[in-house]
């Protein structure tokens, strides 16, 4: 981040009273992470408060802590005082990004915005420096983190915004303040904590509040309540681009992938591009370099101990319902040499739907050409009850013996293999990292 002062840094926070003397460059939350020019924030979490380690940072050399109550064992010099520590982290964030002469694009959706938000500032690279958010920072941590790291000489920087409840969008994008807004879909991804699935619409278009005037809203005209999106979005601003499959740049371009949800990543960055005013053929020439992220529908080709060779795509870095839904349907669109298999994981936050939900998934994969599939958690059960008798099914009470299930018992020469559930419920991704590592060694 900027260099700036702890008498700045009291002034943005409002701390009054003496403060040390220090010049501060960076910012942590992790304490093993502080040297002479940090700003240690003590955040509280569910299962930590760190202000714990208030007394370790200060005396490893780091000047400045921000806390919610004064600590008597750390001189008061070097605390600013705050209310509420999470939101000083905005207040700081949204500082620094004041102080971005650059161009600032705001994301959000419910499916997929992690990897468009990769691929707009991959096509905004090809144009000048592009800073965007790491991994999938993009909550009231997240955000501020990215914000207080954006690269300065960058001329574009994208900052992708999550969120599970109203308003949460709408405090993360008056920190952002984007000159551009986007949307990619709405799906009714937790829904648990909301009355019906258009406030989910609502709460998605929030990112149009933080628009800075004269900003653009680019809109999925395709995706669900798009009328809700549009409505919100012209209360800000009358420039706004939309895209779908009958309204997007005319630019040819390949994916490296197959699938209807790479061609709406890919419409929607070049709307972007299009917003900024730059040429959307030369960035649509470089869509073909852009390939899936990892646990985002990454293929990879795996050797077998008996000297066969299979794909796996690994999509195990969530589990939703819509996405669960767009990689049933894309595996079952896939050419295949072999068998195709699908090894699905438990879908969470979904409340009362639950059940419902897990035999929707069913009869969506009775539908397909795919030949196997594999259930694992007890909510599968739901789903696997939907499958015709001639469609070949296993079950798993958890992840634990799937790989070697798969890697010993089930996988043929040819075969592809789609792993994909909730991550944190299912972890689905240990099966996907196994495969990988001992098919690579193979």
């Amino acid at each position: 981040m900027e260099k700036i002062s702890a008498k700045k840094l009291a002034e943005i926070l409002g701390c009054n009273g003496n403060v040390a003397a220090a010049e501060i460059d960076k910012i942590s939350t992790d304490s093993r992470k502080v040297d002479e020019h940090t700003l240690f924030i003590a955040l509280k979490g569910e299962r930590f408060d760190a202000h714990d380690f208030v007394k370790d940072v200060v005396s490893a050399g780091c000047p400045l802590v921000v806390v919610e109550r004064l600590l008597p064992d750390v001189p008061a010099q070097n605390q600013l005082v705050v209310e509420d520590t999470l939101k000083a982290y905005g207040k700081i964030g949204a500082y620094n990004r004041s102080l971005f002469k650059g161009t600032v694009i705001g994301l959000t959706g419910s499916a997929g915005k992690t990897t468009t938000k990769e691929e707009i500032a991959f096509l905004l690279s090809k144009f000048a420096p592009t800073y965007a958010t790491g991994g999938n920072h993009n909550n009231f941590v997240g955000v501020p983190q990215s914000l207080c790291e954006i690269d300065m000489n960058a001329k574009y920087a994208v900052i992708e915004m999550g969120m599970s409840a109203k308003g949460e969008i709408s405090y993360l994008t008056n920190l952002v303040k984007p000159d551009v807004a986007v949307v990619t879909n709405v799906y009714p991804m937790h829904i648990e904590f909301f009355n019906n699935f258009e406030e989910i619409a609502y709460a998605k278009a929030e990112i149009f509040e933080g628009l800075q005037t004269g900003g653009t809203a680019v809109i999925n005209a395709d995706t669900n309540f798009a009328d809700v999106l549009e409505k919100q979005a012209h209360l800000k601003t009358g420039k706004i681009i939309k895209f779908g499959k009958n309204i997007h740049p005319e630019a040819e371009f390949t994916t490296p992938e197959s699938g209807e949800q790479y061609l709406y990543n890919a419409w929607c960055a070049l709307s972007v591009v299009q917003a900024l005013g730059l040429d959307v053929k030369k960035a649509a020439s470089h869509i073909k370099d852009f390939g899936a992220l990892a646990g985002r529908g990454k293929q990879h080709k795996l050797q077998l101990s008996s000297g066969g060779v299979y794909t796996l795509i690994d999509d195990s870095y969530s589990g939703q319902p819509e996405a669960m839904i767009i990689a049933i349907k894309n595996l079952h669109q896939m050419p295949a040499e072999g068998r195709k298999i699908a090894v699905l994981g438990k879908m969470a936050e979904l409340g009362d739907t639950s059940k419902a939900r897990h035999e929707e998934i069913g009869k969506v994969l009775a539908a397909t050409n795919i030949d196997i599939v594999i259930g694992v958690c007890p909510e599968m059960k739901d789903m696997l009850a939907q499958l015709p008798a001639q469609k070949t099914q296993f079950y798993f009470e958890n992840k634990d013996e799937v790989a070697d299930f798969l890697l010993n018992k089930l996988l043929q020469n040819g075969d592809t293999v789609l792993i994909k559930g909730a991550r944190y419920s299912s972890k689905m991704y240990q099966v996907a990292e196994e495969l990988i590592e001992k098919g690579a060694k193979a």
